[in-house]
C-alpha cells in the first residue's frame, strides 16, 4: 500500500515516514512540490506517485497567530484540506484528513463524541471544521481523524518544550485546569496504516467513514503531563523538576483552548479494531527516542 501524505515536515507526516517499508510505501511532500493552496500541484503529485490513499497531515497549527491572520489559517486548514480531498476524489482515492480537539467548545463534562456539537472558540478551531466540512463535501470516501495533544520526537511539541526548559529551570508553571489527552505522534501515524488500510480493502464499509476520535488511552492535564515528563526524565538523569499547577487565567493566550479536550475513541476501536496505547506509554517512548538521539 503506498501513501501519499501532505505536509512533509510536520510531526505525523515524518512519524509515516518512519514506518515506511516492505508493506506500507510512504511518500511524504510539502511546498513547493505539494501546495494545498493549488489544487493542480496535488493533482500532479497523486498522477506521479498514483498512491493508494492520499493522508492530509498538512495544517496551520499557529493557534495564537491564527487569531490575527485567521485567513492565513483558512487557506490550508479549510480550503487546503478540501482541495486535497477532492484531487483525491477525481483519482478515485480515499482520503484520511487529521483534524483536531479544537472543533469543540470545550465546556462538556464529560469526553465528547463524534455526534456531540461542535462549536469552535477560536480561529484555529474554525478553520478546522471547516476543513472537515470540506473534505466531506468533496469526497465521500474518506475518513476524518480528530485528535489532540499532539508531540513526538520531530518538530516543536510540549514534551520536547519542557525538556528545553528543564535545561535552566527547576520549578515550572503548567496549566492544570485543562483536561486531555496526550498524543504521541508515531501511534497516530500507526492509527492511520490502519485507517487507510480499511478504506483500501473494504471499499462500500461505511462504517469506515466518516468522523473518528482517535487518541492515546487515558486523559490528564498539562500539569499532569509535565510531571510524567519530569518524572521519567528524573529517572533516566537525576535531574529533578517541579511542576507548579496554574489555572488557564494564569497563562493567557490570544486564542482561548478547550477546558475539556478529551475524546472517546470508542467508534474508531469499534471500527478499525485498533487502539492507541495509554498516553504514559508514548511519554516513555518519545524520551528514549530522543535520548537515543542525542547518544554520541
Amino acid at each position: 500500500m503506498r501513501l501519499l501524505v501532505t505536509g512533509r515536515d510536520g510531526q505525523v507526516a515524518q512519524a509515516l515516514l518512519a514506518l515506511s517499508g516492505s508493506d506500507v510505501d510512504v511518500v511524504a511532500l510539502g511546498r513547493p512540490t505539494l501546495d494545498l493552496t493549488d489544487r493542480a500541484s496535488i493533482e500532479r503529485a497523486i498522477a506521479e506517485h498514483r498512491p493508494d490513499v492520499v493522508v492530509n497531515a498538512a495544517a496551520y497549527t499557529a493557534v495564537d497567530k491564527a487569531e490575527s491572520d485567521e485567513a492565513a489559517a483558512y487557506a490550508v486548514n479549510a480550503e487546503g484540506a478540501g482541495h486535497v480531498a477532492a484531487a483525491a476524489a477525481a483519482a478515485g482515492l480515499p482520503v484520511v484528513h487529521i483534524s483536531t480537539d479544537y472543533v469543540f467548545a470545550g465546556d462538556k463534562a464529560g469526553p465528547y463524541v463524534e455526534s456531540d456539537p461542535t462549536g469552535p472558540q477560536g480561529a484555529y478551531g474554525r478553520s478546522k471544521l471547516e476543513g472537515e466540512r470540506l473534505v466531506a463535501e468533496a469526497n465521500p470516501n474518506h475518513a476524518i481523524l480528530r485528535t489532540a495533544w499532539v508531540y513526538g520526537p520531530y518538530g516543536a511539541n510540549f514534551l520536547k518544550t519542557m525538556l528545553r526548559l528543564s535545561q535552566t529551570r527547576d520549578l515550572l508553571r503548567v496549566v492544570a485546569d485543562q483536561r486531555g489527552t496526550p498524543t504521541y505522534a508515531p501511534d497516530i501515524a500507526e492509527g492511520i496504516v490502519a485507517v487507510s488500510r480499511a478504506l483500501e480493502s473494504a471499499p462500500g464499509d461505511a462504517s469506515k467513514r466518516g468522523v473518528f476520535h482517535m487518541v492515546s488511552e487515558g486523559e490528564t492535564t498539562w500539569a499532569g503531563f509535565a510531571e510524567a515528563i519530569f518524572s521519567r526524565l528524573a529517572e533516566t538523569s537525576g535531574k529533578h523538576v517541579t511542576v507548579e499547577p496554574i489555572t488557564t487565567a494564569d497563562y493567557p493566550t490570544p486564542a482561548k483552548r478547550p477546558a475539556n479536550s478529551r475524546l472517546d475513541t470508542t467508534r474508531f476501536r469499534q471500527s478499525f479494531g485498533h487502539s492507541l496505547p495509554e498516553w504514559t506509554e508514548g511519554v516513555s517512548r518519545c524520551m528514549a527516542a530522543l535520548a537515543a538521539n542525542e547518544a554520541p
